[in-house]
């Protein structure tokens, strides 16, 4: 039996790097977007890919500070929805792709789901707020 290796450079294209995005599509049921350092990435919803030639800002974010980022994006297809973005790293720490998802957290209603308890939403809003950056 023959299996087909999966590389990611920082020259993959959206061929090559949809099916590590799709993965994480299908175990979070979320939006996944993903590029590489130099070519642009795809977007995935609802089990499909919409575009595979996307980028949003804050993967380029990402890309170009080589850290996870928890945003919420003033422009692009996301542009007002909290998302999370990590670098994928090469063996020598560098980034050479980013991987993106919808935030979760940072789209619930906290002040809906525990109206009741006043000190937990101000303690989990601190604690959101202190994550959040934006570009």
């Amino acid at each position: 039996m023959s299996y087909t290796r999966i590389q990611i450079s920082a020259d993959s294209g959206a061929d090559e790097i949809a099916p590590f995005a799709m993965a994480v599509h299908e175990l979070l049921g979320l939006p996944v977007t993903m590029r590489t350092l130099n070519k642009k990435g795809i977007r995935i919803e609802k089990g499909k890919i919409l575009d595979n030639n996307y980028t949003g800002p804050i993967l380029e974010s990402v890309l170009k500070e080589n850290k996870t980022m928890r945003a919420i994006p003033t422009s692009g297809k996301y542009s007002g929805i909290p998302v999370i973005v990590a670098p994928v790293r090469n063996k020598e720490g560098y980034g050479i792709a980013a991987l993106g998802v919808v935030d979760v957290v940072g789209t619930v209603d906290l002040g809906l789901i525990f109206g009741d308890y006043p000190e937990v939403v101000k303690q989990v809003q601190e604690c959101v707020r202190a994550r959040v950056t934006v570009p």
